[in-house]
């Protein structure tokens, strides 16, 4: 993995997204990734695994901070791979994955943060949103019928809903953070060819067409508005304290690569360590100590 001097995973970190077009990030690129392609990744990824272990166990044993890591992309982008494949050395212990799928009555009748509220993680653990209250500006901005179901009282919805939920989700996200939970998240930027692709790999192949839905053909349909959508999620919800990562998708390794970089960067960020046990515990652990030895 990169070092902290030139992390991989900052040249795609937004902080602050004004004037951020979605244009400017190619989903294929590889760039800054180290010479050798694929098998280095791999050899870098194992590497890079293994210090979130370490990192991970600290936060764990420290019991101070959470970090909160959220994953949006369009289908096909390799979301559940990258969560398997970046978190495969992390203790489950101290960390816990939710998937946001259609929200349910009861969520309907609550505010629409309400659902991601009951799944924040504890402090010392990692929690990972496999989908998120950003579809709250996504999916329902692209089909609004989403938002009548929501029985929110009419005179609340008006033109400027979407700058609302914008403006809620920061200081959301600025609120958490002031409560040491460190917001990252990521949007798995994948190309129209290369979803193609991968739907017609589901379908052609029996062992892969479980992950195939009829419904993310409707969605393609879609495509420009959701990447306005995303576009304008990015450059209204990107602050220094929960920024937004436009990670390259079309590549599978390269994806992991980078989400693991700067999962990495924001746990070293926090200075984490041990805690340090007090002399009277000391003295209590050297007791216990003797004891085990005279029995």
């Amino acid at each position: 993995m990169a070092d902290s001097r030139h992390r991989l995973s900052r040249q795609f970190r937004v902080s602050n997204g004004d004037g951020f077009e979605l244009k400017h990030v190619d989903p294929g690129s590889t760039d800054h990734a180290e010479p050798g392609g694929k098998q280095v990744a791999a050899a870098a990824l194992a590497q890079g695994v293994e210090r979130m272990a370490e990192l991970q166990d600290k936060l764990y044993a420290q019991d101070r901070w959470a970090l909160l890591l959220i994953f949006q992309a369009m289908d096909a982008a390799g979301k559940d791979g990258t969560i398997k494949h970046v978190m495969s050395g992390v203790n489950p212990q101290g960390c816990q994955v939710s998937s946001f799928k259609a929200p349910s009555a009861i969520d309907l009748d609550h505010d629409y943060l309400w659902r991601a509220n009951q799944c924040l993680p504890e402090r010392g653990r990692i929690g990972i949103f496999n989908r998120s209250y950003y579809e709250e500006t996504l999916v329902v901005r692209v089909h609004p019928e989403m938002l009548a179901r929501q029985t929110i009282p009419p005179e609340l919805v008006g033109e400027d809903i979407w700058q609302q939920r914008y403006r809620d989700i920061r200081h959301y996200e600025d609120y958490l953070g002031r409560n040491g939970v460190v917001v990252r998240k990521f949007f798995l930027h994948v190309s129209k060819k290369e979803q193609k692709r991968r739907f017609l790999e589901r379908l052609d192949n029996p062992e892969k067409n479980w992950k195939f839905s009829a419904a993310d053909i409707r969605e393609r349909a879609h495509w420009e508005a959701y990447m306005d959508s995303y576009e304008q999620m990015i450059r209204h919800t990107s602050t220094e304290r929960a920024p937004w990562y436009v990670v390259p998708a079309d590549h599978k390794w390269f994806t992991r690569l980078v989400v693991a970089d700067a999962v990495i960067d924001a746990l070293e960020s926090l200075n984490l360590a041990y805690p340090t046990v007090s002399e009277e515990a000391r003295r209590a652990l050297a007791e216990a100590h003797q004891q085990l030895l005279e029995e």
